[in-house]
């Protein structure tokens, strides 16, 4: 199946050797002074620690780590006796393994990338583990090539993310939630920006770099996937939708509607309903 792999045009730059989850995985060590592929270790919980390269170096793994061993490096690594660590690990190859592991921007320092926990990471990679269900079957293994793909290219997008959140201090998280659940009012910048104990100009500032957007701009987007929700299963008028989402003037909220979706909240509901198409 490997040498299958290696030759089809849709797997051959990158595809999974063997993968798997060890949970509570107590006593797990691996020592290779010969690595002819490419590792990933993805720590959910527990710890261990990692020696990678001829002098040895040291680094401590901790849930949210992400250990990425490129081929020929010589590595030991083991799990904490008394806080033994839930891991996913795949192995890989491929013509382009070298271009996604480059592509994560590994300090040559450290093969850690300190991701956080994320659940739609695991998703992905449970996506990958499902091919142990594929009983050999050529189609299946080149379909979780491709979510290996997709799995390198998403540690790719966190990475970045993930590094700025830790240096700059910024809990999206706790921002999100917080337009979250005020959907149905008004939400100033001042607010949001008191939640994380930052400036006003920091916080747009640092939550621009992390997201691409503005909070405004962003909460605005959350407001109109309610209420294109909303106008989906129910049988609310458009008055009553702009109030559950913020607005107390249906045209303004339609004319933000329609700035954001392109058509107005009552097509939108006629389209869903089959009434009308986009193309009309």
């Amino acid at each position: 199946m490997v040498s299958q792999l290696a030759e089809h045009p849709l797997s051959e730059q990158l595809y999974p050797l063997g993968i798997g989850y060890y949970q509570l995985a107590r006593g797990h060590e691996m020592r290779r002074e010969q690595h002819d592929d490419f590792l990933l270790i993805y720590c959910l919980e527990g710890s261990g620690r990692v020696e990678f390269g001829t002098r040895g170096k040291r680094r401590i793994i901790r849930p949210g780590d992400l250990l990425v061993l490129p081929r020929g490096t010589p590595h030991h690594y083991w799990t904490d006796h008394k806080d033994p660590w839930s891991i996913y690990w795949i192995h890989f190859d491929g013509s382009l393994s070298q271009t996604f592991v480059d592509q994560l921007a590994i300090d040559p320092q450290s093969p850690l990338l300190s991701l956080g926990i994320h659940s739609r990471l695991v998703a992905d990679f449970e996506a990958v583990l499902d091919m142990r269900q594929a009983r050999h079957h050529l189609g299946s293994y080149l379909h979780s090539a491709n979510q290996l793909r997709q799995l390198m290219t998403h540690i790719a997008l966190l990475r970045p993310l993930a590094k700025l959140q830790q240096d700059e201090a910024l809990d999206l998280e706790k921002v999100h939630s917080l337009m979250q659940a005020r959907l149905h009012e008004q939400l100033d910048v001042e607010t949001l920006a008191a939640a994380v104990s930052l400036s006003k100009y920091h916080f747009i500032k640092k939550y621009k770099t992390l997201t691409g957007t503005t909070p405004i701009n962003h909460f605005i987007q959350l407001k109109i996937e309610r209420a294109c929700h909303l106008l989906d299963v129910t049988n609310k008028g458009i008055k009553e939708i702009a109030w559950a989402v913020g607005y107390e003037d249906a045209y303004y909220f339609s004319r933000i509607f329609r700035k954001m979706m392109g058509i107005s909240p009552t097509q939108y509901r006629e389209i869903r309903l089959g009434g009308s198409s986009y193309r009309s």
